[in-house]
């Protein structure tokens, strides 16, 4: 695809951004979880990571090399795994009690699986050796 790395670059970015945003609510103790913000719980900074390998990941997208596009290949794989992990835990009913899922728990899930897609089109110019 001509513009998967641009695309993923700003998939990356709006995935920094929707750490900020609400992702659940639970009722019961009156609390908004956000990705960098999480009180009155025991899950700290869940989108802490998405940011890091997001930094990481907008690095390797702007990279012209082959080794960098097949390190981005795992690191966003990673990323997706940490977006699963964080919807699973978060998004789960405890004690009967389900917390009220906002659209950018989604989100996050979407965006990973548009930033691995985007890993799996680089533009890489390649040059017959002989």
């Amino acid at each position: 695809m001509k513009y998967s790395q641009l695309i993923g670059i700003i998939a990356t970015l709006a995935l920094v951004i929707t750490c900020y945003q609400p992702w659940v609510y639970v009722q019961s103790k009156d609390l908004l979880i956000t990705g960098m913000h999480a009180p009155g719980t025991n899950f700290g900074r869940p989108g802490l990571m998405h940011v890091i390998l997001s930094v990481v990941m907008i690095v390797f997208f702007a990279l012209p090399k082959a080794w960098a596009k097949r390190i981005n290949i795992f690191v966003a794989t990673f990323n997706l795994a940490w977006a699963i992990k964080n919807y699973i835990i978060l998004s789960t009913c405890y004690v009967g009690e389900c917390p009220q899922k906002k659209i950018a728990i989604y989100l996050l899930l979407a965006l990973s699986i548009l930033i691995l897609l985007m890993t799996f089109f680089p533009k890489i110019k390649l040059t017959e050796e002989e």
